[in-house]
């Protein structure tokens, strides 16, 4: 399991990744000016409809002001970011990658959030928190790299207070293997995808009950396609987080999805 997990760490390992993000960010402003969340949602939402899912996803779990939400595998804290100045929420984001949470504290620190968001280095299957801390725990294209789904979805179940909200918004196993290298696994030996069915089969026995159950494939899929019309994304954009390869990893999510390979579920769980 340490290999697994350091494999995985490894993927998302960007050397220097703070540093390019600066150097970047000069074509937004100075330093010393504050960004928005909107600024930065080009580079910093590392999911299918980005900002849009996001948004969606706050209102699936009607959070609210002053609520705790976790979010686990925050990458470069984009929906952190977002959730936070949309709702008023506290946000704490983790992840395994050093160099991703120290990039979303800097991007924290341009967009004057550091009161209300912050992040910390550290694994889904070992959530450095006490029982019953968050109303919410966001999973935004995680689980997908996790092998040993009952232990993440009973980590999850531990911190959520009762009552509280776990949502998933994941890739799943749909009609077919996906193509490599993806976005999540440049190899399946990196990979764990689920389908729908096996994934809330998983989730539900941890303490959770289903209250949204929504396939999100073809809302996906229109995304995809109004991309492919629009041409070269805006700069800076995940391709800098991401690495020289990324326009590869997303071309083949984009042909996995429209050849029905593998779907989008969207999910809202209460903790019972």
């Amino acid at each position: 399991m340490t290999d697994m997990i350091e494999d995985v760490r490894q993927h998302y390992h960007a050397t220097g990744l703070t540093e390019r993000l600066r150097a970047a960010l000069t074509a937004l402003g100075p330093e010393d000016q504050r960004l928005t969340p909107q600024q930065l949602g080009a580079l910093d939402q590392f999911h299918t409809r980005g900002h849009l899912a996001t948004a969606e996803i706050g209102k699936l779990a009607e959070i609210a002001a002053d609520m705790s939400v976790l979010d686990i595998g925050s990458g470069v804290g984009g929906p952190a970011r977002f959730l936070a100045a949309a709702y008023g929420c506290r946000v704490t984001g983790i992840d395994l990658s050093e160099p991703f949470v120290d990039a979303a504290r800097y991007l924290t620190e341009r967009t004057r959030q550091t009161g209300q968001v912050s992040f910390q280095i550290a694994s889904a299957l070992e959530l450095p928190f006490g029982h019953g801390g968050f109303e919410v725990v966001l999973l935004l294209h995680v689980a997908m790299n996790i092998s040993d789904r009952a232990q993440l979805y009973s980590e999850i179940r531990r911190v959520l207070k009762p009552g509280g909200r776990f949502v998933t918004y994941d890739v799943v196993l749909n009609g077919g293997e996906p193509h490599y290298p993806g976005p999540w696994a440049r190899s399946p030996a990196t990979s764990f995808l689920l389908t729908a069915d096996a994934t809330r089969e998983a989730i539900e026995p941890a303490g959770f009950r289903a209250l949204v159950w929504q396939d999100s494939t073809e809302a996906a899929k229109g995304w995809i396609a109004e991309l492919r019309e629009s041409g070269p994304p805006p700069s800076p954009n995940l391709g800098l987080v991401m690495g020289p390869d990324f326009p590869q990893l997303a071309t083949n999510l984009g042909r996995s999805l429209m050849e029905g390979r593998l779907g989008i579920l969207t999910a809202v769980f209460e903790a019972v």
